[in-house]
């Protein structure tokens, strides 16, 4: 399958009313599995406010110390994993039977359902390592469902620019009538990665009621007023009245700004968490890790 690619003058719909910036979060420092250093940027207290999503780690370093350990076999059940890689390669294997490569500019898009155990092990012993891991929820209803499982290459994601040279990749939901790699009927995501010349604004209608975050991860972007810096996620403001999101490239800036906007209709469901198992009530979590400790999850 192709790129489908869309040059620069591709049609866009205005944002009349855009959101306000609720609070920027800078993210917390820690590893995780055999000691990759990441930043968990959406931490478990944000779950509520974020609904649908659960976690997002950024990490990114060009010291194999702090990647080489890759994750190791561990379990999940209960959501979805994506893992976007900006640069690097890593190793996907699972005990659905399922087995992928994820290189530079790819994603792996992982459902959990009912119970898998996977490992995520780089293939590369020097160099840039750099990349984000989301967890996004699954509704109750489809919590206990078959496991599942795409790689998508970098040469398979939607990609647009606009009129003003922002450059968008489109992973997840639909933007300006670019249909993205992967849609969700239940959740509704949205999944881009915008790059923004200096100066440039982008504009992403979206539904008032759903749940926006942006994070940042190049040179800043002003949001309603406001700087957002580098390696910082804003929480956008819940408006009844907004159409969209509005996003801005400093005119300072000394090369591109580059920026994760992800965005999702909430569950509204209880949210249950131990470490990798999220399901809706404390007996749905024990009976995940019995099925576990008793070799009964994937």
């Amino acid at each position: 399958m192709g790129r489908m690619t869309k040059n620069a003058n591709h049609p866009t719909e205005p944002v009349a009313t855009p959101r306000g910036l609720d609070h920027i979060v800078a993210g917390v420092s820690t590893s995780d599995g055999d000691g990759v250093k990441l930043t968990r940027v959406l931490q478990q207290p944000l779950q509520k406010r974020l609904d649908p999503y659960l976690m997002l780690d950024a990490f990114g370093s060009d010291n194999q110390g702090d990647y080489i350990g890759g994750f190791p076999n561990h379990p999940h059940r209960g959501f979805e994993t994506v893992t976007y890689m900006i640069a690097g390669r890593m190793r996907h294997r699972d005990s659905a039977g399922h087995e992928g490569l994820l290189e530079n500019g790819g994603v792996q898009w992982m459902t959990a359902g009912r119970g898998l155990v996977h490992s995520e092990l780089p293939e590369q012993e020097e160099g840039l390592m750099e990349g984000f891991q989301l967890w996004l929820n699954l509704p109750a209803k489809d919590k206990m469902r078959e496991p599942w499982y795409r790689d998508i290459q970098s040469e398979e994601i939607p990609e647009y620019t606009t009129a003003e040279g922002v450059h968008v990749r489109v992973i997840a939901g639909t933007s300006h009538g670019i249909e993205g790699a992967v849609l969700r009927a239940h959740t509704e995501p949205l999944y881009l990665d915008i790059t923004l010349p200096p100066g440039a604004e982008f504009a992403q209608p979206l539904p008032a009621d759903h749940n926006v975050l942006v994070y940042v991860f190049r040179e800043s972007l002003w949001i309603a007023g406001s700087e957002v810096p580098t390696r910082r996620m804003a929480i956008l403001a819940n408006d009844a009245s907004s159409d969209g999101v509005l996003l801005r490239a400093g005119a300072t800036n000394h090369s591109p700004a580059r920026a994760l906007l992800i965005a999702g209709r909430p569950l509204h469901e209880p949210i249950a968490q131990y470490g990798p198992f999220v399901m809706n009530t404390q007996e749905e979590v024990k009976q995940a890790v019995h099925d576990f400790q008793n070799g009964q999850l994937g």
